[in-house]
């Protein structure tokens, strides 16, 4: 697979350095890509660059995934207009074991294989670097002039004239250059690539390869990511779309990717997924035939929801999303897991009620009523069930004084009340 060629029709490429893809066609390469390791799990904005290291291993090459444990203790000043916070080194060790089980999802750091993917933090390479020697065996070789010409400072200096620019975040281009020639010496590392806000920072790496090795480096950097209404990519109202499923559940994920317009799932499927170019354009022209089955978005939603979640969690995605207009409702309900059944129904109205009341089977006329306000009064709930219009569970309710029961609970602790078509109302029981 031609590595170049692949990251061109995704649509991936935004500036290539000359030569690269003759260096790449030439031999195994390795080429990294910097991951920023202020939390403790990735997000969806770090996925163009993972499948740019995915494509690249499935290209042959090696992929090197660093983790800027140094460089995050300062803060990349590129598209941002105000300083980072600056975190301690057992939160960025505990961050960094966090992402590599994430990796470990698209790429194989663990086989025998001569382009296994391998970790690094440049905080090892950093700790110990004076800072008189640094300077005088890296800052030498790099003018203010270069620097003060790179497009991310001086977006950042006019974005925030009032305050200017820390000598901290000054420096970050240089460390990160210095990454790029620490790897070019330890690991024969000959590309990086990054969002193309990255051009400046990856070509004054290249640069000091070129002063102090009399090496040759190569760079790609690819489209920031927007959506088709111009809005940022990757972010909801509840904030990131994050990998851990302890902070965006997999039926959130699925449902995000799902949601999508029909422009954006043309772009996104090719670079967030590995299918190829014949079984895209066939997914496009099922679309253009019948635009609302969304084959594209469906398929979408399950390749890369099965790729950082799992088959079994993408499945149970597919089954909650089932639940709001499936006649197999009530199974689903009872079999789900708690998160995902607090996700399906996040945002709903919550009655806090004792076990007490369910345990002594009091009527569902009074528990929705008295301790639970679902109902404003006994007669409207009574005349609403008689016209078919109350479910408990997702299933109609005959009878309004039915008794609550613990057989009712779903996940132990938690009753579905509903009130004409789209009124749900969640009960928990404690």
């Amino acid at each position: 697979m031609n590595f170049v060629e692949e990251l061109k029709w995704r649509g991936m490429i935004s500036n290539i350095m000359p030569g690269t893809e003759e260096q790449l066609n030439k031999e195994m390469t390795s080429g990294y890509v910097g991951i920023d390791p202020t939390a403790d799990s990735l997000h969806i904005g770090h996925l163009v660059g993972i499948m740019m290291l995915k494509h690249l291993q499935r290209s042959g090459h090696r992929p090197i995934a660093l983790i800027g444990g140094a460089t995050g203790m300062i803060g990349d000043p590129s598209m941002k207009s105000q300083e980072r916070k600056l975190i301690d080194e057992d939160t960025l060790r505990h961050n960094q074991e966090c992402i590599r089980r994430q990796l470990a999802k698209f790429l194989d750091f663990d086989s025998d294989a001569p382009n296994h993917a391998i970790l690094v933090n440049n905080h090892d390479w950093m700790k110990d670097y004076g800072f008189l020697q640094f300077i005088r065996d890296i800052g030498k070789h790099i003018t203010v002039n270069y620097m003060m010409a790179k497009d991310s400072v001086k977006k950042r200096l006019a974005a925030n004239a009032d305050h200017g620019m820390s000598f901290t975040e000054f420096s970050y281009q240089l460390l990160q250059g210095y990454d790029f020639l620490h790897l070019f010496q330890t690991e024969n590392c000959r590309l990086q690539m990054g969002g193309s806000d990255q051009w400046g920072n990856i070509t004054t790496g290249t640069e000091l390869i070129r002063r102090i090795d009399g090496g040759e480096a190569f760079a790609i950097t690819c489209p920031l990511i927007t959506k088709a209404d111009g809005t940022k990519f990757g972010k909801t109202e509840g904030g990131n779309v994050w990998l851990d499923p302890e902070r965006t559940s997999p039926y959130k994920f699925y449902q995000f990717w799902l949601n999508v317009s029909d422009e954006d799932a043309a772009k996104y499927i090719k670079i967030f997924t590995d299918l190829s170019q014949d079984e895209i354009a066939e997914l496009e022209a099922q679309q253009a035939q019948d635009p609302g089955l969304r084959p594209l978005q469906k398929r979408l939603a399950k390749e890369i929801t099965i790729m950082v979640h799992s088959e079994q969690d993408y499945e149970t995605a597919v089954e909650a999303s089932q639940i709001l207009f499936s006649n197999k409702a009530q199974d689903i309900l009872h079999r789900i897991d708690e998160a995902t059944l607090l996700s399906v129904f996040e945002g709903v109205p919550t009655f806090e009620v004792s076990r007490s009341l369910i345990e002594e089977g009091t009527p569902l006329s009074t528990l929705l009523t008295e301790h639970a306000a679902v109902f404003p009064s006994k007669g409207e709930m009574r005349k609403l069930t008689q016209g078919g219009g109350v479910s408990v569970n997702k299933e109609k309710l005959a009878d309004p004084n039915t008794p609550a029961s613990t057989d009712m609970l779903l996940n132990g602790k938690y009753i579905l009340a509903q009130r004409g078509k789209k009124n749900y109302y969640l009960i928990i029981v404690k």
